[in-house]
């Protein structure tokens, strides 16, 4: 899930300056699981709207605000309330925003930030896991990815400031090279340590990415 957190008051000023009258929308996805933008936070959002004298024309949560067909439908449901605002406030990932952008000839605001792709370790505690980088070794690697887990994203074992497992850049943070080793070790393979692993092809991280389903 994509993890994200609201901008500031500050920042949100800054942007709502001369808009008085907004639509919001948020997401039912992950900016509602991250308490960022879910119909709580959209409720305290209109609140606040209020509170500085602006006037919210109408609100949704879409089910997931990345989905461009969707987006656009709820939109449309909603386009009297839509086409009153002066702007609409979008509390969703950067995918969201565009999502909106792409439906409607408004000004689109962004009220969050995204921050990572992460895994839950239990409700308000997220992790990033993953870089998207389009070439997995999780195969190779007991499942712990070292592009994302190791700081400097090594790709043949851990680097020479390792300690006692510790990583150099944070000794809280466990090395991810030693969690890799010691997995192997458990499962008695060799894995990523049987060849010498060759430069990322960061090639096939395509920009913008695009992929399509066969059949």
């Amino acid at each position: 899930m994509i993890i994200s957190e609201q901008k500031s008051k500050e920042e949100l000023l800054e942007i709502l300056d001369g808009k008085e009258r907004l639509f919001i929308v948020g997401c039912g996805a992950c900016a509602t699981v991250c308490k960022s933008g879910g119909e709580e936070e959209v409720f305290r959002m209109q609140e606040w709207l209020a509170s500085l004298g602006k006037e919210t024309t109408g609100t949704v949560i879409i089910d997931e605000a990345c989905h461009i067909m969707r987006a656009g439908r709820d939109l449309r449901q909603l386009k009297a309330q839509v086409e009153a605002a002066d702007a609409l406030l979008v509390m969703a990932c950067g995918a969201g925003v565009q999502s909106i952008s792409s439906n409607s000839d408004k000004r689109v605001l962004g009220a969050l930030n995204s921050l990572f792709l992460g895994n839950i370790r239990r409700f308000g505690q997220y992790e990033e896991k993953c870089s998207l980088c389009g070439e997995c070794v999780l195969n190779e690697t007991a499942c712990i990815c070292p592009v994302t887990n190791c700081a400097k994203g090594l790709l043949n074992g851990p680097c020479g400031g390792m300690e006692e497992g510790k990583c150099e850049a944070d000794r809280e943070l466990d090395c991810a090279w030693h969690l890799i080793y010691e997995r192997l070790k458990k499962q008695n393979r060799k894995g990523v340590f049987a060849r010498t692993v060759p430069p990322k092809n960061w090639g096939k991280v395509q920009k913008p990415g695009r992929h399509k389903i066969p059949g």
